[in-house]
């Protein structure tokens, strides 16, 4: 009957050790700063124009309105990261002709996958497309 006691404190240590281990795991596992997304553009909500695309090249981000939507794309082609040109009705990667829709889904390759949606924070007229 001892013996069963002690099993069962033994565990009951471990389990609290565990609980109070994981804070501090946590810690020095998750970078700092992880979870907030660093803005990378701002614009105004009236800038973007209907059924087309704001388009910022240097971050390589386009704002993209359809059917009163907005969402952010990523202009980094998921094949070999280079920066694809906005036209009015698709999206193309000028290395090796990789094709996405207005949704950034892919219409033809090399690309396999489709083109990363970014998050957008509305803070009243104003849009921020977070990185991450």
């Amino acid at each position: 009957m001892e013996e069963v006691s002690r099993q069962r404190r033994r565990f009951l240590a471990k389990i609290i050790a565990l609980l109070v281990g994981l804070p501090l795991l946590w810690r020095y596992l998750v970078p700092a700063g992880a979870g907030k997304g660093k803005v990378l553009v701002r614009a105004r909500k009236s800038d973007v124009p209907e059924r087309g695309a704001l388009v910022f090249r240097e971050e390589r981000v386009a704002l993209v309105r359809s059917a009163g939507d907005i969402y952010g794309l990523s202009l980094v082609c998921t094949h070999l990261g280079c920066t694809v040109n906005v036209t009015a009705d698709r999206l193309s990667c000028p290395c090796h002709g990789s094709e996405f829709d207005r949704f950034g889904k892919v219409m033809k390759g090399p690309a396999t996958a489709p083109l990363k949606r970014l998050k957008l924070e509305l803070r009243g007229d104003d849009i921020e497309v977070m990185e991450g």
